[in-house]
């Protein structure tokens, strides 16, 4: 029994429109159906899951197999809207009868460990192991105290300030969420993010660290300490929100924070994704005023023909690539010439 979503289908809802994502449903089934065997059966579970059964597989290997042709065949550009769409599937898997002997035991199992298989990077498959129930009821857990942190209150921003190293003065700040819980420790946004992603609360979240933000900026203006800019990262989620735009300017109006001290960080990957429409909005931003930088630069995904295009401020080099800056190894080399490309 395999279990498979589609990563990021709310985009293209979000941004090309229902009809648009009802066609590239269309065409994923098309691929699906021709991608197997005439003694396989494929359903539409719903929304963008889609269940198949491969009723003479007995070996797990032979279900990889299966796994790995559906996502080579849905990773090929789907034509919609006269424009091509990329998108990938996360996949996971069940075995009759290790993994249960009803269907229903078996579709829950598959559903579990196709969220393993997102957790672990998308675009990939993940077979069911009872370890995953642990997480499972963890991941439950977590969700349930998200859904009434922020009428409890439980979330704080840490502020990690940006030093120029050759002036030994602080440029900015970068908020960073932390979540409280009363039963637990803190706990780091690695940890909640991806749930508040999955359960369609990284919006709301999302705004909440905006607008306490902005407010913390304009209340050290206030206090007359040297203003300094102020950055938010926002998520594909939220970036995507056809609401986003509004929501910016909104909190910048009610907190009287000036939008130049406001710099808004996106991953190379978010960037990527649906680049027309993705031009459309950090073009309206950055009209508004607001600074806009890409985060985890130089992680693979991004190609320099957009970047050059996009109204870019700040390219933040990935971690990665960090330890090696002083030394004589090729990223040393990287390294300068993503600076030298950051100041042209």
């Amino acid at each position: 029994m395999l279990f498979r979503d589609l990563d990021h289908f709310k985009y293209v809802n979000d941004s090309l429109g229902h009809a648009a994502g009802d066609r590239l449903l269309q065409s994923v089934s098309k691929r699906l159906v021709a991608s197997l065997r005439d003694s396989d059966t494929v359903s539409r579970q719903g929304g963008d899951e889609f269940i198949i059964l491969l009723s003479e597989v007995s070996h797990p290997g032979d279900a990889a197999t299966s796994a790995r042709k559906i996502l080579r065949t849905l990773a090929a550009a789907h034509a919609v809207k006269d424009q091509d769409l990329h998108i990938n599937a996360s996949i996971g898997i069940s075995m009759y009868p290790e993994d249960g002997e009803e269907v229903d035991t078996l579709i829950q199992n598959a559903d579990m460990a196709m969220y393993h298989a997102k957790e672990s990077g998308r675009n990939n498959f993940q077979f069911f192991r009872p370890a995953m129930n642990l997480k499972s009821v963890e991941r439950q857990a977590l969700k349930g105290g998200l859904r009434h942190a922020l009428e409890r209150k439980e979330f704080l921003l840490h502020y990690q300030p940006k030093v120029n190293l050759d002036a030994s003065s602080i440029t900015g700040v970068e908020a960073l969420i932390r979540w409280q819980p009363p039963d637990r420790g803190m706990m780091l946004p690695a940890l909640f993010v991806p749930v508040a992603e999955d359960c369609g609360l990284i919006v709301e979240m999302g705004r909440w660290v905006l607008r306490e933000a902005c407010q913390q900026a304009r209340s050290w203006q206030d206090a007359r300490l040297l203003p300094l800019p102020i950055s938010v990262n926002v998520s594909a989620v939220e970036f995507r929100d056809q609401g986003f735009i509004q929501g910016v300017r909104k909190i910048l109006s009610e907190t009287g924070l000036a939008p130049r001290y406001l710099q808004l960080e996106l991953t190379e990957g978010v960037l990527m994704q649906e680049a027309e429409a993705t031009g459309a909005v950090l073009a309206a931003l950055k009209a508004m005023g607001v600074q806009l930088a890409v985060d985890d630069f130089g992680t693979g995904y991004s190609s320099l023909s957009y970047l050059r295009q996009f109204p870019v401020d700040v390219l933040k080099i990935d971690q990665s690539f960090i330890p090696e800056i002083n030394s004589e190894q090729p990223a040393s080399t990287l390294l300068s010439a993503m600076n030298e490309m950051g100041a042209d």
